[in-house]
């Protein structure tokens, strides 16, 4: 049985640091698409940040670009994601999802399209 489980998530003042970890359970993340995602109080989910562990790429949402990096542990069966700069338009749940086993293109999964299975995800809040 796929299982994701999110950790890491906090308060965080503004231009601070935090470091998410998504464990996955009953299938490898070496050949798996991963992706984050992000839902905030009022507004639609967006994707955040997406890894593809077949060939290493990665795709960032605008706006985080240059300020979170998503990582993949093989060994471990995690993928991280550093997050730097935090502003209070940061504040969400953030959730990580998988395609498994199908192997979506990054540009896709950072739109959603295919990342059905999901954590219940952990909150992160920036604020002062």
């Amino acid at each position: 049985q796929v299982q994701l489980v999110e950790s890491g998530g906090g308060l965080v003042q503004p231009g601070g640091s935090l470091r998410l970890s998504c464990s996955a359970s009953g299938f490898s993340m070496n050949y798996a698409v991963i992706g984050w995602f992000r839902q905030a109080p009022g507004k639609e989910r967006e994707g955040v940040a997406c890894i593809s562990n077949t060939d290493g790429s990665t795709h960032y949402a605008d706006s985080v670009k240059g300020r979170f990096t998503i990582s993949s542990d093989n060994a471990k069966n995690t993928v991280s994601l550093q997050m730097n700069s935090l502003t209070p338009e940061d504040t969400a749940v953030y959730y990580c999802a998988t395609s498994y086993p199908i192997v979506v293109f990054v540009d896709a999964c950072i739109g959603g399209y295919g990342m059905g299975k999901r954590g219940k995800g952990t909150l992160v809040t920036v604020s002062s």
